[in-house]
């Protein structure tokens, strides 16, 4: 999934998707730190344990119901595993455009960085029995 001929650092398009993990605790402060970032609401968010959520997972080949990595779609494609992280970041714009220094490590050193805490990311950070509730001014920026 990850897209070897699109520069994840480059900026995502106006708007973008984000399938997060919604009842993973690690997932859900990451949509946290977006929400607070994200100044210029370039990101919305789909819990891929909600309908948008599992049928943009599905569209993009991954499987709901074993989630190993969050999704990042945007006008210019889909992106996964490290390479979405640093896109995700670097949209934030300001100094978060640094993040792109990450590209200079192999994305196959990031991705197994990415998995191990992935596939960790219940027994380290715990889980909820329930997903996210948005503010009411965050509730557009979710799609479901």
């Amino acid at each position: 999934m990850n897209r070897a001929d699109q520069s994840p650092v480059a900026p995502p398009a106006a708007r973008a998707t984000i399938v997060f993990d919604g009842v993973c605790l690690l997932c859900n402060g990451w949509v946290k730190f977006l929400l607070r970032h994200d100044r210029r609401g370039r990101y919305r968010f789909a819990a891929m344990q909600g309908q948008a959520g599992r049928a943009l997972l599905q569209q993009h080949g991954l499987d709901p119901d074993d989630p190993l990595s969050f999704l990042l779609v945007d006008a210019t494609g889909a992106w996964t595993d490290s390479d979405a992280i640093v896109r995700v970041l670097a949209g934030l714009g300001g100094l978060w455009r640094l993040s792109g220094v990450l590209r200079l490590i192999p994305r196959r050193v990031r991705d197994l960085g990415y998995r191990l805490i992935a596939r960790n990311r219940y027994r380290w950070f715990g889980r909820s029995d329930h997903c996210m509730l948005p503010t009411p001014e965050q509730h557009a920026r979710f799609l479901d």
